[in-house]
């Protein structure tokens, strides 16, 4: 069992550190309406990520929700404030696109734990993460056609990631939610597990992480995040700037000796480079 220490408590989230693992965990608090982000959660989210910013002992943020969802979406009351406020420049983003292009490029490895529901601009803030566990009969869907709009960032994340579109159609038109299972063989989730299992997988999983040297970490998602936006050639020739930007940060091959030593016989997942912390 996880020691949680509290980081900082706002009314609708919390933020708090899994002891000295190096992982922070983000907790979206507004049980009582299912989670759904309204505009004290969206702005206490981005302070929280600003928090962990200036922490690089945390290598691993989770987002959860309290209660019995993730998030059932965005806050309708809040949609409509934002809907009939002025119109917004170009360039000036709505809360809850500022919250996922921060999840998208933030310096640390986000991952989502998603059970009970996940709708609407929430799947779309979920899609977002670099890793997505969700529980086996977690409920995933798009109903802004049903209540008419077309699934603003969702849509976006959904195909983006690669999710064949007669799918993302068939969420969206029918209305249909899909079950974590269903996600994981589409791909729209990292891995689904029972419920019962899901927060132990994953706090394993962000520790495992969080052991590993951040700048590595760093690297690796500065590569994923803008990799699938190039051309094959133009990706592989990234990869070759990165790799050179990682080399001024840490010696990739500072422990050569140690890892192939901790390989004899079979892989050893258990590996862990001295300059980690």
């Amino acid at each position: 069992m996880s020691d949680w220490v509290e980081i900082k408590r706002w009314p609708e989230l919390l933020l708090e550190r899994m002891g000295d693992a190096g992982v922070a965990r983000i907790v979206l608090s507004r049980p009582d309406k299912r989670n759904c982000w309204n505009r004290p959660m969206c702005e206490a989210y981005l302070e929280s990520l600003d928090i962990i910013r200036a922490d690089r002992s945390l290598k691993a943020v989770i987002t959860k929700g309290a209660g019995a969802a993730f998030s059932s979406g965005l806050d309708l009351t809040f949609l409509r404030e934002v809907s009939n406020g002025p119109l917004l420049d170009w360039d000036r983003p709505n809360l809850t696109i500022q919250i996922a292009e921060a999840v998208r490029t933030f310096p640390r490895i986000m991952i989502a734990q998603i059970h009970g529901y996940c709708l609407g601009g929430a799947l779309g803030i979920v899609n977002c993460h670099d890793l997505v566990i969700a529980a086996d009969d977690v409920q995933l869907g798009m109903p802004e056609v049903m209540r008419g709009s077309f699934g603003q960032l969702v849509t976006a994340t959904l195909i983006h990631a690669g999710i064949p579109i007669k799918k993302v159609q068939y969420m969206a038109l029918i209305g249909r939610n899909l079950t974590g299972r269903e996600a994981d063989q589409l791909g729209i989730v990292s891995h689904s597990v029972p419920v019962a299992e899901l927060e132990a997988h994953v706090n394993d999983i962000a520790r495992d992480i969080a052991s590993r040297h951040l700048s590595t970490l760093e690297h690796h998602k500065i590569a994923v995040q803008m990799d699938r936006d190039l051309t094959l050639s133009q990706a592989i020739q990234l990869d070759q700037l990165v790799g050179q930007r990682l080399r001024r940060a840490m010696d990739p091959l500072g422990d050569v000796e140690g890892y192939l030593k901790s390989q004899k016989g079979s892989p050893n997942l258990g590996y862990r480079r001295p300059d980690a912390d």
